[in-house]
């Protein structure tokens, strides 16, 4: 007989029979059930993380027009990747796993983003709360959202740091402008003070050619004078008729003196003013920038220009003290030869031709008037200019100096620091309640559940879970199934002992509580053994492949991967309803010293499960009491 046709009989042995073909049926179909379950429970978890309950704080008071805090919470509550729930504290939330962690926004949030701006640098701090006992895979995605927050802030906050920072630009290039615009005014006014200086010498010219006229008409009023004196002198006895005219001509020499002394009174009072007006610009021009020795060389010719001015004034000041002497002396004259006037037909001549240079001498000193009226013209301009240089320099003062306070000049250190914060403003600091120490460790709740489950189902692929003679000798239903069940709750405390004492002094997986977490597998094993007793007690072969199934349906619900709430909604019920998610989250808070009163509720459940698994087994023992022919000659057995 060769190989097919073994292989053949062998075939039609496991299929002969209804139940046989649907054995087979189901082995074909435990590959199928394990890879749909697993791809559909895991196929997109990211997509399903909205389910996932997540705690937000938002504490940030907002710092002038920036509330930071308020616009991050509005785009989380938004963005729905997470189920968010926005609380005051979500410490104790967080410890009894209502919340898969919590992220806070702390109070001086916004006031830390602006803090560059003051070149007082400092990060703005994002808190995120986790605690692995919740899960280890849902603190490594809170964090990588978080680092997408932090991301987005800092690129908004970064953005507008350096719109501040063009504001900054702007402002400073206005006030320049500003700057720009007083030093053209300055120029302006610069150019009407040498306009006005211009005047001011054309002034001083027509200043100096009535001086030079007055000092004619003098020359011209000397010698009639003197010719009056020749024809005088060998005239004593003419004295008497000479009195009238000699009054006359003192008193016209009196007026004269007198005029000229006027007129050399303002003459000096014009050269007084050129001096306040050299002192002025000498003022001017240090304000203006110009080196002493730029101002001497100025004031050099400034004083070349006015020297003939110096001059005439002197001949002025001299030719009225003449006018005095001769005034003083016409009045002598005129005491002593009033009998001269009215003999001396040459006097009255001579007195004619004094008359003419006086005229000549009134006509020089209007000319000096409308030079001076001209020179006090150009004089106002000046100073007018000079206001307008004043109010240039002002606002080119007041431009460049808003300038310069616009300009940041902070010291090395508060730059760097600065540039560190526009350029990472957001840090993020983590707040573990517990935590797993690593990868392994994180994953070991998930793997030492099934681990248990494993052990569990091999050891009835040996042992039976009833005995068949204390069924023949109709003993009691609950002492048969108590007696099934404790050589396999026996030996899977052996197998605990074993695994227990690999994993945490080979691998160095630590737990944060040995022996509770050592008492807790104790509780796994002795359900999960209870579970697949009563499966294999009241189905036979059929309760082996349930045990399979049983194991396939907790591995994509217990979330011992990703959180539970990531798997599909219809898969919900399985969660809640097998132990093995209860299991590993009670070995979560046990091995990363989570919260006990959430293990606690965990052991509620794994003991109301072993409870339930032997009730079970006794039903089924009792059932089994009466042989029946399906028994003597079962149709399936593995």
């Amino acid at each position: 007989m060769n190989a097919f046709r073994l292989a053949l009989n062998e075939l039609r042995r496991v299929t002969s029979g209804t139940l046989p073909k649907l054995a087979v049926l189901a082995l074909a179909l435990v590959p199928l059930l394990y890879a749909s379950l697993y791809l559909y429970a895991n196929k997109d978890p990211y997509a399903n993380l909205k389910h996932v309950p997540a705690a937000l704080i938002v504490q940030d008071k907002g710092f002038k027009d920036l509330h930071a805090g308020e616009d991050v919470a509005k785009e989380l509550l938004d963005g729905n990747k997470f189920k968010w729930e926005q609380v005051d504290n979500a410490d104790e939330g967080v410890r009894k796993g209502k919340y898969i962690f919590a992220l806070t926004l702390p109070a001086d949030f916004s006031e830390a983003l602006q803090s560059p701006a003051d070149f007082k640098p400092r990060q703005g701090v994002l808190t995120l709360t986790t605690n692995d006992a919740n899960n280890y895979l849902g603190s490594t995605i809170a964090n990588q959202v978080v680092s997408e927050v932090r991301r987005a802030v800092s690129t908004k906050v970064s953005k507008e740091a350096a719109d501040k920072l063009l504001l900054g630009f702007s402002t400073i290039r206005e006030k320049t402008a500003e700057a720009a615009d007083g030093a053209t005014k300055l120029a302006d006014g610069s150019a009407q003070v040498r306009d006005g200086e211009n005047k001011l010498v054309g002034g001083q010219e027509k200043l100096l050619e009535g001086a030079q006229q007055l000092s004619d008409g003098l020359n011209q009023l000397a010698p009639g004078l003197h010719e009056m004196h020749e024809k005088t002198r060998d005239l004593p006895a003419k004295t008497r008729q000479l009195a009238d005219g000699s009054r006359k001509v003192a008193d016209g020499n009196e007026t004269a003196a007198r005029t000229a002394e006027e007129y050399a009174a303002k003459a000096q009072q014009f050269v007084g003013a050129l001096d306040q007006i050299n002192g002025d610009v000498a003022a001017k021009l240090r304000l203006l920038g110009f080196t002493e020795q730029q101002i001497q060389q100025v004031m050099s010719s400034l004083g070349q220009v006015r020297k003939p001015i110096d001059d005439t004034n002197a001949k002025v000041q001299g030719g009225a003290s003449s006018l005095r002497a001769l005034a003083n002396g016409a009045d002598q004259v005129a005491d002593g030869n009033e009998q001269l006037a009215a003999a001396m037909p040459a006097l009255a001549d001579g007195i004619a031709r004094a008359d003419e240079g006086a005229t000549k001498l009134a006509q020089g000193a209007a000319q000096l008037r409308d030079g001076e009226r001209t020179a006090v013209d150009g004089q106002k301009q000046v100073r007018d200019g000079a206001v307008q240089v004043a109010d240039g320099s002002a606002k080119l003062r007041d431009g460049l100096t808003g300038g310069v306070n616009g300009i940041p000049n902070p010291d090395d250190p508060t730059r760097l620091a600065t540039a560190q914060t526009i350029g990472d403003p957001v840090a993020v600091r983590g707040l573990s309640q517990s935590k797993a120490a690593t990868y392994g460790a994180g994953l070991a709740p998930f793997f030492l559940g099934l681990a248990t489950w494993i052990g569990a189902f091999v050891l009835f692929l040996l042992l039976r879970p009833l005995s068949r003679r204390a069924l023949a000798a109709g003993q009691n239903a609950a002492r048969i199934a108590l007696g099934g069940w404790l050589p396999a709750a026996l030996l899977g405390i052996a197998q605990v002992v074993v695994m227990f004492a690999v994993v945490t002094m080979i691998v160095d997986i630590e737990p944060s509580n040995p022996l509770l977490t050592f008492l807790f597998l104790g509780l796994m094993s002795l359900t999960f053994v209870a579970i697949l007793h009563a499966l294999n007690a009241a189905f036979g072969a059929v309760g082996k492949f349930l045990g399979l199934i049983l194991l396939i349906l907790q591995l994509v619900s217990a979330g011992g991967t990703f959180p539970w709430q990531t798997i599909p909604v219809p898969l919900y019920p399985l969660h809640f309803g097998l132990p093995m998610g209860y299991a590993v989250d009670g070995l979560r808070h046990l091995m990363y010293g989570g919260d006990l009163s959430v293990v606690g509720h965990d052991v509620l459940i794994l003991v109301a499960w072993l409870v339930g698994a032997l009730a079970l087994s006794s039903v089924a023992a009792y059932k089994q009491r009466v042989w029946t022919p399906s028994r003597l000659k079962p149709e399936l057995v593995l």
